[in-house]
C-alpha cells in the first residue's frame, strides 16, 4: 500500500454508509443503528469535540476509520482524557500499517486538543486487539470494568 495515497481526515456525516459497510466486513453483521447513534452524538452534539477520523483512498473511498470521544466539560473546557471506542480497517487494507497510522493520527489529534490520556475497552479474550493496542503503547489501566447479569 502506498501510504501517501491514503489521506487521513476528520469524519463527517457523509461517511455513514462506508462506516457501516467496513464494519459489516469485519464483524459479519450490519449495525446501522449503532453507527447512526454514534455519528449523531459525535457530530451533532455540542458536548463533544470532533475527534473521529477516516482513512480515505485517492478515489475518495474509505479504507478505515477510528472513532473516539473528547467530552467538553463544564464551562467549555475539554477533559484531559479521551476515549477510543471503535477502530476499523477494511480487510483489503489490514496488516499494511493503516490501523497503526489511524491510531497515531488520532493520538496526535487529541493531544493537540490538550488530552493527556486515552482509554479504550477490549474484550478479555480478543488477543488480536489486545496485542494491537499493546504494540501501540497501551497498557492495562488501574481500574477494572465489572459486570453482573440480572
Amino acid at each position: 500500500m502506498d501510504k501517501s495515497a491514503i489521506k487521513i481526515r476528520l469524519m463527517k456525516a457523509d461517511d455513514f454508509d462506508a462506516l457501516v459497510r467496513i464494519d459489516e466486513k469485519i464483524v459479519g453483521i450490519s449495525r446501522p443503528d449503532y453507527y447512526r447513534m454514534k455519528l449523531e452524538r459525535l457530530l451533532q452534539s455540542r458536548d463533544y469535540v470532533p475527534a473521529s477520523l477516516v482513512a480515505e483512498k485517492e478515489d475518495g473511498a474509505m479504507a478505515g476509520f477510528v472513532m473516539g470521544e473528547l467530552y467538553i466539560g463544564e464551562y467549555g473546557i475539554s477533559q484531559e482524557k479521551a476515549t477510543l471506542d471503535t477502530i476499523g480497517v477494511d480487510p483489503d487494507f489490514q496488516h499494511k500499517g493503516l490501523g497503526k497510522r489511524l491510531l497515531n493520527e488520532f493520538i496526535a489529534h487529541v493531544k493537540s486538543l490538550g488530552v493527556t490520556k486515552i482509554s479504550t475497552l477490549v474484550e478479555w479474550n480478543d488477543s488480536r486487539l489486545i496485542h494491537f493496542f499493546s504494540a501501540n503503547n497501551f497498557s492495562p489501566s488501574k481500574t477494572i470494568n465489572l459486570e453482573r447479569a440480572v
